[in-house]
């Protein structure tokens, strides 16, 4: 063969290549995000031809679902209104998708089965359809949440301690996403006050008060620097940081324990207890439990922000100089966290100190009834000995007894939690209120967190009734 015919025989072979790595990266290596694309007419086209897969909650209740209209195609309607939006989203063909219907995206749309299940459906005469999503989420737990925060600013987030299952993800104030379906609609709801799109249980971040001194006194007890019954000096006005720290309304008090100290949130004495422990140690608890990274949670990542310090609006590391760590250990200084962080933060001391991965969706079942996927409770990571869970418990469980949350008491039932009142200008009276918690103390089956934001006057007032409403309706 002589070298002419070579050389065009080598070019015809690079060009047959070229060829089919470039239809291969269409129709291959780059199909989800060509189909993902907004831009994209004939997805648009091909979701309003199939029934994308209901969204369920945990009983079976219909969340979400795809109707046909009169004109043929199929348009998802959510029945319950603005109930679930926070955790569920919406979805239509024209916008970006949000919530469950964005991270559960391809089972909705029935692709867990892959291109062969596909085209063998094809050939069986099969409709296709998407495959149904239930969740972990609790209709009464839902509601209790939505109706005691009342369309204030705030959310609570309810996990189940020993799997990681979240019964509650709820944003306040809210908005119907059936009115997302239209021009219109988009912009009634853009016009509402309060930013209810944004999803203040994942996004939200609140300095968490005295919430956090959980953190504070599970690092002082696990180390093995503190007990429960230490002693500290709580008198107001201590220098932390050579600068005077407060106790609220001023109260101060002689020697007393860290139980004591919890139960009436000394800030004094856990502000001690956080320079004691100092920053490394501080660090490397806030991340056992979950700060400083991206939450684990299954909703899209661009919805939900890490919890921790911030300075200028970026995540700053503990260690860090530009951190007061006595303050920090309060839950002031920088500290911003989400109510699903804290939420987290009593689920791992409720199940005995390890801290399991939160997760919302249960299973994921297809047209035949198959559960083709389904979600294993998982470890995220041991935070603390069971020991010293246990120690935790019984301080927390002196809050509500006998301390700042006693308004979170149920009647037969032993509730442990935490009190947070966090300032939003120093000086003003209105405050970030927190509650946190779970139940029963022996033996948890939620814990709870509940944020109201910019309110005068406490957790105890204000966030503690709230977490109250969703424990009993998870315990009934």
């Amino acid at each position: 063969m002589n070298k002419p015919i070579v050389r065009l025989y080598a070019l015809v072979a690079v060009l047959f290549a070229l060829l089919v790595a470039f239809t291969s990266r269409w129709t291959i290596f780059e199909a989800a995000s060509l189909r993902d694309n907004p831009n994209n007419v004939r997805r648009v086209f091909a979701e309003q031809r199939l029934p994308r897969g209901e969204i369920l909650a945990a009983n079976g209740t219909v969340l979400a679902r795809s109707v046909r209209t009169s004109e043929g195609a199929f348009e998802r309607r959510y029945p319950l209104g603005g109930l679930f939006v926070a955790p569920v989203g919406y979805s239509f063909p024209t916008l970006t998708s949000t919530g469950i219907e964005s991270s559960q995206d391809e089972a909705l749309q029935g692709q867990l089965g892959g291109g062969l299940q596909r085209l063998l459906n094809q050939l069986q005469g099969v409709e296709p359809r998407g495959d149904t999503v239930q969740t972990t989420l609790v209709p009464a737990a839902q509601r209790a949440a939505m109706s005691a925060l009342a369309g204030r600013e705030g959310a609570v987030v309810a996990i189940q301690p020993s799997t990681g299952a979240v019964q509650a993800l709820a944003s306040s104030p809210s908005f119907d996403p059936n009115l997302m379906g239209t021009a219109q609609g988009r912009r009634k709801v853009g016009s509402l006050s309060g930013g209810p799109q944004f999803n203040r249980a994942t996004e939200g971040g609140y300095a968490p008060g005295s919430t956090f001194k959980i953190v504070t006194a599970t690092a002082a007890l696990d180390t093995g620097l503190f007990t429960p019954e230490s002693t500290l000096d709580g008198r107001n006005d201590l220098p932390i940081s050579g600068v005077p720290l407060k106790n609220d309304e001023e109260a101060s008090y002689g020697r007393i324990t860290l139980t004591k100290a919890l139960a009436q949130s000394v800030n004094t004495v856990y502000a001690q207890v956080a320079e004691h422990v100092g920053k490394p140690t501080m660090e490397r608890y806030m991340r056992r439990f979950g700060f400083d990274a991206q939450p684990r949670l299954d909703l899209p990542p661009g919805e939900m922000t890490a919890s921790g310090e911030y300075f200028n609006s970026r995540l700053t590391p503990p260690v860090s100089e530009l951190v007061d760590v006595g303050r920090m250990g309060i839950g002031q200084d920088h500290m911003r966290a989400t109510p699903l962080q804290m939420a987290q933060v009593a689920a791992a001391v409720a199940n005995h100190g390890t801290l399991m991965v939160p997760h919302l969706v249960r299973r994921v079942i297809n047209s035949e009834g198959q559960t083709v996927q389904e979600v294993s409770p998982k470890v995220q990571s041991v935070v603390m000995k069971p020991s010293t869970a246990a120690e935790v418990t019984k301080m927390m469980e002196a809050v509500v007894n006998e301390g700042t949350g006693t308004t979170a008491q149920i009647t037969g039932i032993q509730v442990a939690g935490k009190t947070g009142t966090a300032e939003i200008v120093q000086g003003q009276s209105n405050n970030n209120a927190w509650f946190i918690a779970f139940a029963p103390a022996s033996k948890p089956t939620v814990a709870v967190a509940a944020t109201v934001a910019n309110v005068p006057g406490y957790g105890a007032t204000y966030a503690a009734p709230v977490a109250k409403q969703v424990m009993e309706a998870l315990l009934r």
